[in-house]
């Protein structure tokens, strides 16, 4: 490989670092809770586990935080029905 284009790679990649770093920091502390509820209640020392993750793949992370936060926040059936397994009792009868 010739040195300009190993030197080129290698600045694209400090760049693609610095730019996750800068995002990981305001998505570990906004951005996770936004994304999963369990994340809001997650302690300091499981957003900084998270860190290297968000920085590696901080595009990904970039387009679930904006999904997140255009779409209203609905409750998934199992949890409204406050039936454990998610299924609906009035759909199932029993035939014995």
């Amino acid at each position: 490989m010739p040195y300009p284009v190993a030197e080129a790679l290698v600045i694209a990649l400090g760049v693609y670092g610095a730019a996750g770093v800068v995002f990981a920091v305001p998505f570990a502390w906004r951005g996770a809770g936004a994304i999963d509820p369990a994340a809001k209640r997650g302690t300091w020392g499981f957003r900084l586990l998270t860190l290297p993750g968000v920085v590696a793949l901080w595009p990904l992370m970039l387009a679930k935080w904006r999904r997140a936060a255009s779409s209203p926040r609905t409750e998934s059936p199992r949890h409204s029905t406050g039936d454990a397994s998610g299924l609906d009792a009035s759909r199932h009868s029993s035939t014995t």
